[in-house]
């Protein structure tokens, strides 16, 4: 599950824990996931509040706007998260793909991610399934 995912299987040639290709299967997510989707962010952001996530999960997910983008009507990949028993196996490319395929679906022209600065993991998974860094930056905020 992901912010958005289409139907698809594509494992490019990932294999299962017992040598077997690996069977992923992506859909949409619906309301009645939250539960697992809240507890899926939870896990990928530990730091953030529950009540953020639940926010998150309430909002659309293509932006107008991302750093590095230039198209106007971009997909944006908030956060991909894939449950540790189930890494290496192709699941979270097969997330990416049926994004970008659900992107494409909707016009969109680029596809757009962010990781922390600290993070090289999430860097290197990015870079594996083809996004290019474009910029690092540093975020502000001020409480009124």
């Amino acid at each position: 599950m992901s912010d958005v995912h289409a139907q698809g299987k594509r494992t490019g040639g990932a294999r299962g824990r017992r040598g077997e290709d690996a069977v992923i299967s992506v859909r949409a997510a619906i309301p009645a996931d939250t539960p697992s989707w809240l507890r899926m962010r939870c896990a990928l952001w530990p730091a953030g509040k529950q009540t953020e996530h639940m926010e998150d999960i309430a909002r659309y997910f293509a932006r107008e706007a991302a750093e590095g983008c230039e198209s106007g009507w971009i997909a944006y990949l908030e956060g991909w998260y894939v449950d540790p028993r189930s890494r290496r196996q192709g699941a979270g490319r097969a997330l990416v793909w049926a994004a970008e395929a659900w992107a494409q679906s909707q016009g969109c022209r680029e596809f757009a991610s962010d990781a922390q600065y600290a993070n090289t993991g999430s860097a290197q998974a990015h870079a594996a399934v083809g996004f290019a860094e474009v910029e690092q930056i540093r975020c502000f905020r001020k409480t009124l």
